[in-house]
C-alpha cells in the first residue's frame, strides 16, 4: 500500500480526542514558533537574566532600607519572577497569533476554542514554574533562603496556583491585545503592578487601604504570602485559605480572558478585524 492510498484517518471536531489533540499539539507548536520568534539565544538570558538582577536588586535594597532579612525579598521576587513567564509570555502568545497572521487561519478552523486557549496555558506554567524555581535556588545559595522540610510540599503548591492565576492574567491582557497596536505595553503595566501592589517586597497590611484593595484583586496576592508561611513552617491547614483564595483569583481571569477572546472573535468575524496590524 503506498502513500498515496493510505487510508487518511479524521478525527471529528467535537469530540473530546480532537478537542484533546488541538490542546496538546496546539500548545506545544505553539510555544515552539514562540521560540522561534525570539530565538533562545535572546529568550533564554531574558527569563533567567532578568529575575536574577531582581532577587539580587531588590534583597540589597530591602534588606538595607528595612530590617527584614535578604530572604524575605528573596522569597517575594522568586515568587514574582515567573511573571515574565506568565504575563509576557502568555500575552505574546495570544497577540503574536495576531501580528504574525497565523490567527485568522485558526480561528477558521472548527477546533474547540476552549482547547485552543488552554493549549497555550500549559507550556508558560511550566515555564514560569522553572523561572521561580531557578529563583528559589539563588535564594537558597546566596540570600539566605531556607524552607521548612515539613512545609515544601506546600509551599510548591502555593507556588503552582500562583503562577497559575500569574498566567492567567497574562491570556486576558493577550486578549486584550488583539485590538491593541501594543500589547506588550500593558503587559509591562500589569508586571509593575504586581510588584508595586502585591506584598512582593513591602507587607501588604502596611500599604494604604486603596492599594491593599487592588492588591486582593491581582494573582500573587495571597500566594506570596502562602509561599512565605509554608518557608516557616506553615502546614497546609494555615495557608490552605490563602491558596484557595489565589486559585479563585486565577479562574476569574481565565474566564475572563476566555470570554474575551470568544466575543473579539465574534466581533472580529462581523467586522474584519483580526488582519488590522
Amino acid at each position: 500500500m503506498t502513500a498515496l492510498t493510505t487510508p487518511i484517518s479524521r478525527i471529528a471536531p467535537g469530540t473530546l480526542r480532537s478537542a484533546w489533540r488541538v490542546f496538546w499539539y496546539g500548545g506545544r507548536m505553539s510555544y515552539g514558533m514562540l521560540f522561534n520568534w525570539a530565538r533562545p539565544s535572546i529568550y533564554i538570558p531574558t527569563v533567567i537574566g532578568g529575575p536574577t538582577f531582581q532577587l539580587f536588586f531588590f534583597a540589597a535594597l530591602g534588606s538595607y532600607a528595612t530590617d527584614r532579612s535578604p530572604a524575605y525579598f528573596a522569597i517575594g521576587n522568586a515568587v514574582q519572577v515567573s511573571a515574565l513567564a506568565g504575563v509576557f509570555g502568555m500575552t505574546m502568545a495570544i497577540a503574536n497569533e495576531r501580528w504574525f497572521g497565523t490567527l485568522p487561519a485558526l480561528l477558521a478552523t472548527p477546533a474547540n476554542r476552549a482547547a485552543v486557549f488552554a493549549g497555550r496555558f500549559m507550556p508558560f506554567i511550566m515555564n514560569g514554574l522553572l523561572v521561580s524555581l531557578y529563583a528559589f535556588g539563588l535564594g537558597v545559595v546566596f540570600l539566605g533562603v531556607r524552607l521548612a522540610p515539613g512545609s515544601i510540599l506546600v509551599a510548591g503548591l502555593a507556588l503552582l496556583v500562583t503562577v497559575f492565576s500569574c498566567t492567567a492574567i497574562g491570556a486576558l491582557q493577550g486578549a486584550i491585545s488583539l485590538r491593541l497596536r501594543d500589547g506588550l505595553f500593558g503587559a509591562n503595566l500589569v508586571t509593575m503592578a504586581i510588584l508595586l501592589f502585591c506584598g512582593v517586597n513591602i507587607p501588604l497590611n502596611e500599604l494604604p487601604g486603596w492599594m491593599q484593595v487592588v492588591g486582593n484583586l491581582l494573582p500573587f496576592t495571597h500566594g506570596v504570602e502562602a509561599v512565605r508561611q509554608a518557608a516557616d513552617g506553615a502546614g497546609l491547614g494555615q495557608v490552605g485559605w490563602l491558596i484557595g483564595i489565589e486559585a479563585l483569583v486565577g479562574v476569574a481571569y481565565a474566564a475572563s480572558a476566555f470570554a474575551l477572546f470568544v466575543v473579539l472573535e465574534r466581533s472580529a468575524r462581523r467586522n474584519a478585524t483580526l488582519d488590522v496590524r
